[in-house]
């Protein structure tokens, strides 16, 4: 009985994490749609936006950078209860607050709720999961983007008002605060099989931040995720201004591609989910990486523009899978003593790769040239890959044998 009852309770924990990844992505997906009718109700001039966005960025590098600490004394149960919680508190009280001071102090709250949501939820599945589970993982953030505009633009369309998709992304956050409260337990760590260190769940361990930044490999895996962050967001944030100011595409063109970029980007996750335990970690990131820096050089050569179209697309496709690659490998990176603090500062430093990057091939572009933006992006991938080459020699890995088989439970 307790055995038939195992994989339900593994199978039901994972759909749960797919869905909080889906509530995650929600909130991103609003913003933009709904930005337009937030700052007219607010009386807030266009660039009020920034504002936000710092402290939503503050609020989540913080909490990414303390998930370490705050897993080992809450748990993952507690972390992911209370993180939902707080982040569909301060979505519903986006509907109710009078002054934009206090939208900038809730986006804080929010930005802190969803930095410990994604860091938990990479540490349990990584601790957990196989490769696949995780790359699904990451595809479910995918769906969440997608259904945020469906929602807010429901909301205006029919009943004229931007509250209804928070009201409803915050009433989804506030069940599963509940639902993970109660399943706390479930959340716990796998049953060690005896007393050695290597039977560890990696959120067992009780290792100093102070301890785990003097390890060179967590530095080599925090500047993994700023490289390919940069990369993933600056491309994201500039193809279609690149395709249509600088190579002279049709907006209906340039804008149906731009946005091929993300769908193949979600596919290719949802894809990766079936061969990365085949394929292995390393594999899968050099191959993903490999086919990026191609899609990079056709979008640079731009010898035709079906060529820089197509470019696009392959970069999206080709980099989807890296991103949970690397995480899933965290642990064959720094040793599992180090991986809970190490995935805490990861989506820190992905964090910061996103909102730097993206706005450093925004001062090149204004100072040089449009067509910085491919060159940026093609360096930017290559030294992904010359750094992760590097963390792998460091650790012995450079014989791309697949390493989920031996880090993670099926």
């Amino acid at each position: 009985m307790t055995t038939a009852k195992k994989p339900a309770i593994k199978i039901g924990l994972i759909l749960l994490a797919y869905i909080a990844f889906i509530a995650l992505g929600m909130p991103d997906g609003l913003l933009g749609v709904g930005w337009p009718s937030m700052r007219a109700g607010f009386q807030v001039p266009l660039d009020a936006l920034g504002f936000f966005m710092v402290a939503s960025t503050v609020g989540y590098l913080s909490a990414s950078f303390a998930s370490g600490f705050l897993l080992r004394k809450m748990g993952v149960g507690g972390l992911l209860a209370a993180s939902c919680g707080l982040t569909g508190f301060a979505l519903l009280c986006y509907t109710i607050v009078p002054a934009w001071w206090m939208m900038a102090i809730l986006g804080l709250l929010g930005g802190l709720g969803a930095g410990a949501i994604d860091a938990g939820l990479n540490t349990y599945v990584a601790a957990n999961f196989t490769e696949g589970l995780m790359q699904w993982l990451h595809a479910s953030y995918g769906i969440g983007v997608t259904l945020g505009p469906i929602l807010m633009t429901f909301g205006l369309a029919s009943l004229n008002t931007w509250f209804f998709g928070y009201r409803v992304v915050a009433i989804f956050q506030i069940v599963l605060a509940i639902t993970f409260f109660l399943t706390m337990k479930m959340w716990g760590a796998k049953p060690k099989q005896n007393d050695s260190k290597e039977e560890k769940n990696i959120t067992e361990y009780k290792t100093s931040y102070k301890e785990t930044l003097k390890q060179p490999e967590v530095w080599l895996s925090m500047l993994l995720f700023v490289l390919y962050v940069g990369a993933e967001m600056g491309l994201g944030a500039w193809a279609y201004t690149l395709l249509t100011e600088s190579r002279g595409i049709a907006t209906k063109t340039a804008g149906f591609w731009a946005g091929s970029f993300y769908a193949l980007f979600t596919v290719g996750r949802i894809l990766a989910g079936i061969y990365a335990k085949r394929l292995g970690v390393n594999k899968t990131i050099l191959i993903g990486g490999g086919g990026a820096i191609i899609g990079a050089i056709m979008l640079w050569w731009n010898p035709a523009p079906l060529v820089s179209l197509i470019g696009v697309v392959l970069i999206g496709f080709a980099i989807a899978p890296i991103f949970p690659a690397l995480m899933s490998g965290t642990s064959a990176r720094v040793s599992p003593r180090f991986a809970a603090n190490t995935i805490g500062f990861q989506m820190m430093s992905a964090g910061i790769g996103g909102a730097l990057l993206p706005t450093l091939m925004g001062v090149f572009a204004r100072r040089i040239s449009l067509e910085t933006i491919p060159v940026f992006v093609f360096v930017l991938l290559v030294a992904l890959l010359v750094v992760y080459l590097l963390s792998m020699k460091r650790t012995n890995q450079l014989k791309l044998t697949p390493l989920t088989e031996t880090q993670h439970a099926d």
